[in-house]
This record gives structure tokens, sequence and C-alpha cells, in this order.
């Protein structure tokens, strides 16, 4: 199970705090759903997702009202029995006398909030999905460059943030320098900064940088979809590189493979062009169109037509 902190929880979902036990700092929840308890409440038990977090909302309560209060309780007090992680009440519906007892008995947080349940638990999906999303952290450099999310990686020293710094001089963003988040939501990766350096740029022989103060906040982005990945390494004059791209390079991260692009670094190149051009191929090969599959294409072309011009000549 994962844990998420309870006071994050609060803060981040804008929750009322009813009853929280003294000694629950986090609470385990088993993934990013939310259960409505619903059936539970007429009494069948035998399903009942109480490793979730169970939310009360209109229908629940009217229903709730609906029974006798022995039977009301009788009910209650078994959802409350089962370890669920916590109990939310939604809209504008008092909490109940009895459903405040039976918190404190079992020691479940109980919260309050005025959003009605569907627009809750919709926003409560998204902050789960997120938070509890497959991670990991990639040493490099995340920028927007026309609207491709592009990751910047390489040995350290081969220029990665002074590449980053040429983009932003030429209008692209950046999302994050030097350690880039990378989460994992659906079939997509998404890269942002830890909180900490977010904005923040180093660079070698200057020192830190404040890019949002230094360019504005057009400069800077807090997150960017993971589109492509640049890798900069220093020119080895014994490896032979790609000079037509038809073999496509991928690099894995969480399970997803992005595009690949291995970049050799020497003096006298203009790198942040070279990313700008990569990111615009990498464009055009998703809508559908290769440079170097169509230049293969008009190559074999024009090879049949001399092999069939030579071979009516020999007739």
């Amino acid at each position: 199970m994962k844990t998420i902190s309870i006071h994050e929880l609060i803060q981040n979902m804008k929750l009322e705090t009813v009853y929280m036990p003294d000694t629950i700092k986090g609470i385990n929840i088993s993934g990013s759903e939310a259960s409505r308890p619903g059936l539970q409440l007429t009494g069948f038990f035998k399903v009942f997702p109480h490793d979730k977090i169970q939310v009360l909302g209109h229908q629940e309560i009217e229903y709730m009202m609906s029974l006798d209060y022995d039977l009301r309780v009788k009910r209650l007090r078994k959802i409350f029995e089962y370890p669920i992680p916590a109990m939310i009440i939604t809209g504008d519906h008092k909490v109940l006398p009895e459903i405040i007892e039976f918190a404190k008995e079992f020691e479940r947080p109980l919260f309050k909030t005025e959003l009605p349940a569907t627009k809750f638990i919709s926003k409560l999906l998204a902050y789960l999905d997120d938070l509890l999303a497959p991670r990991t952290t990639i040493h490099g450099v995340l920028v927007e460059v026309f609207g491709m999310g592009t990751l910047i990686i390489g040995k350290s020293g081969v220029g990665k943030s002074e590449t980053a710094l040429e983009l932003l001089k030429r209008g692209h963003r950046l999302v994050a320098d030097d350690a880039v988040e990378i989460t994992r939501v659906d079939e997509m990766l998404k890269g942002t900064s830890p909180e900490l350096i977010r904005h923040f740029m180093e660079i070698r022989g200057i020192g830190i940088l404040d890019i949002k103060r230094l360019y504005g906040f057009g400069a800077v982005k807090k997150w960017e979809a993971v589109d492509l990945a640049v890798e900069l390494e220093h020119w080895d004059e014994q490896k032979e590189y790609d000079r037509v791209g038809l073999d496509e390079n991928y690099i894995e991260i969480l399970g997803l493979k992005i595009p690949k692009v291995t970049v050799p670094v020497k003096p006298g190149r203009n790198l942040a062009m070279i990313v700008e051009v990569a990111a615009r191929n990498n464009r055009q090969k998703q809508f559908g169109y290769n440079a170097a599959e169509e230049l293969d294409k008009k190559l074999k072309e024009e090879l049949g037509k001399k092999r069939k011009e030579l071979e009516e000549q020999r007739s």
C-alpha cells in the first residue's frame, strides 16, 4: 500500500477536519480511487473496498436518513469497524453525531468538504493519480522547445545547462535543471523540478541563476510532458554517428519508450539550434512525416527508374 501525508491531503483538498486521531500522521491507500459506501449502507459488505478513502455524498446521506435510527447506527458502526483510511462528508450536509462517535471510537480520520460528491471525487482522483504515480529522478535538463518537452541528458560537464540557457535566449522555456522528476501518468511522462531548486540553473564559472528573475515568468514552466530525449556526448572520432536518421533510437523511462537522438559535442557546433531542429523533426514524425524515410523512398524510386532504363537499353 502507498502512504500519503494526512496533512498534505487536508491542505491540497482543502478539507475541514471534524476528527483527527492523535496517533495518525499518514494514511495507507491501495490506489488512486475512492469509494462511496452506498451498498454497505444497505447491509452488503461482501466486496467492501475498505482500503480506499470513503466518501459520503447526497445520495448516501439521504438514504441513511431514511433508515430508522438503530439500523443506521448498526450499518455505520460496521463500516467504521473496517480499517478505512478516512471518511469524508461532502456538500452542505451536517455531520451526523453517530458518524463522529464511531470515528472517535475506531480512530478513523473524519473530514468535511463543501464540494458536492461528484466534483470532489473527480478532484481527489486527479490528486491521487499524480501523487501515487510511478516516479523517478533523472540527471539532466528539461526544456519546452516549440511545445515539445525536450529532456537534455549527458555526462556532467558536457554542456547541458549551457545549451538550455541558449534555448531560453531563443524564447523557449525551462522546466527543470540538474534534477528532473518524472512521473508516469497513464501513457504520459510528466516532468517537473524539485520544489527547492525550481527555476534555478547552475552555469559553471558563473554560479546559480534565478531564471524567472533574469528572463521573466514567460521563460519558466512548472511541468511539461517528456516527448524527446537529446543525449549530448563528447565527440568520439572512432564512433560512427547516424547521418541519415533511418534508425530510430529510444530511451525507456518508467516502462515507456521516448524517442532519443545523440548529438556529438565539439567546438563550433550550435547545440541550441540542433536541439531546436531535433524537436521540430520529432514533431513532424508524430504527424506522420519522416524526412529520412521520404528521401530513402525517393532514392529507391530513382534507382528503380535507372534499373528499368538499363534493362530497356539491353533489350
